[in-house]
């Protein structure tokens, strides 16, 4: 079976999915387009012969759409979002699942009273191949109970248009997510310390931030988030047990020794470094709705939880205070206590 998939939302990061849809992953097909700007619609459908519709409702409601994508902008995500589970269409939404809790919620009860999961949200890192070693080592007990986990996340620079709060909103955001599979535990508290300013940011950014998270079990988690390190794009991860540690790998990279030094090279984007992640997670997307399986990737109730840590992420930088996060009881729906 062929999935037909429509898209809404035709910038950088729908180009990429209709590429990697067309070109990387088997068993799909993009049918559809849309985008607030028609030209780009068309610039995007025209090379794989899809039609270009004038809206996301016009997408969902295809009859030649069989699922739909959603990487249009953030604040737009939720209206498509229950579009398609009133039209009991799967649909993969990039992050943000929505810019409130309150839309996370509306998805959610929408989801829960559809019956079925439809709903996958994009966050990538699941996918990756180190992280899942990670998932596999902490999950079997091999270094014991996770007690600490340290983590970096570093980008080279930022535009100016970047503020302070998108580093919990936009950055720390896939560690949030990635850290509540990781430990399979809640974050319950957030707090954001602001160490001395790099001279490299926008004189309005707070740059570097160390968010430091705590579990429902009691892991503490220590996060930097330095958006203008200059020397590359840098993903850290360690999770310290009971009985010892494991630490997510760097990415492959060849040893090259030369006028006396022993260098490896450094990624400078998170396109190069997490690229194969991608490829994986819409592979194992497009492989369920194939087999008529429900997706099996980040939830609308990870959405949710993401769109709330993040959020009182922001409130503890502005603040400065420690911030619970206040989540809702999950539902037994997505595996919370009936």
């Amino acid at each position: 079976m062929t999935v037909r998939v429509g898209v809404i939302g035709a910038g950088w990061i729908g180009k990429e999915h209709i590429r990697r849809l067309t070109d990387t992953v088997t068993g799909a097909r993009v049918t559809a387009v849309t985008d607030i700007d028609a030209a780009r619609a068309e610039e995007a459908a025209a090379p794989i012969g899809a039609r270009v519709l004038p809206g996301g409702a016009a997408v969902v409601a295809a009859d030649d759409v069989d699922a739909v994508l959603v990487t249009s902008w953030g604040p737009t995500h939720a209206e498509h979002v229950l579009n398609a589970i009133a039209a009991g269409k799967p649909v993969f939404c990039e992050k943000p699942l929505a810019t409130t809790a309150e839309d996370c919620l509306k998805i959610i009860e929408a989801e829960v009273a559809h019956g079925r999961r439809l709903v996958q949200v994009g966050f990538m890192r699941r996918y990756d191949a180190g992280y899942r070693q990670m998932k596999q080592v902490i999950d079997s007990g091999r270094i014991g109970e996770p007690l600490i986990v340290h983590c970096a996340h570093r980008n080279p620079t930022v535009p100016e248009s970047y503020t302070s709060g998108m580093a919990a909103l936009d950055t720390a955001v896939h560690e949030v997510d990635v850290l509540r599979w990781l430990l399979d535990d809640e974050i319950v508290s957030t707090q954001v310390i602001t160490p001395r300013p790099t001279s490299k940011r926008f004189e309005h950014l707070k740059d570097p931030q160390i968010m430091l998270f705590e579990t429902a079990k009691g892991v503490r988690i220590d996060l930097e988030v330095f958006v203008n390190c200059q020397y590359g794009y840098d993903i850290q991860c360690e999770a310290v047990g009971e009985e010892g540690l494991v630490r997510l790998p760097d990415p492959a990279a060849v040893g090259v020794r030369t006028a006396a030094q022993h260098s490896t090279e450094v990624l400078t984007d998170w396109v190069g470094r997490f690229r194969d992640a991608f490829d994986t997670e819409f592979r194992e997307w497009i492989a369920n709705l194939a087999a008529g399986n429900e997706p099996t990737g980040p939830s609308a109730w990870d959405g949710y939880a993401a769109t709330v840590i993040t959020a009182a992420t922001v409130e503890a930088l502005e603040s400065g205070r420690v911030v619970a996060t206040d989540l809702k009881p999950r539902p037994a729906f997505y595996g919370g206590a009936a």
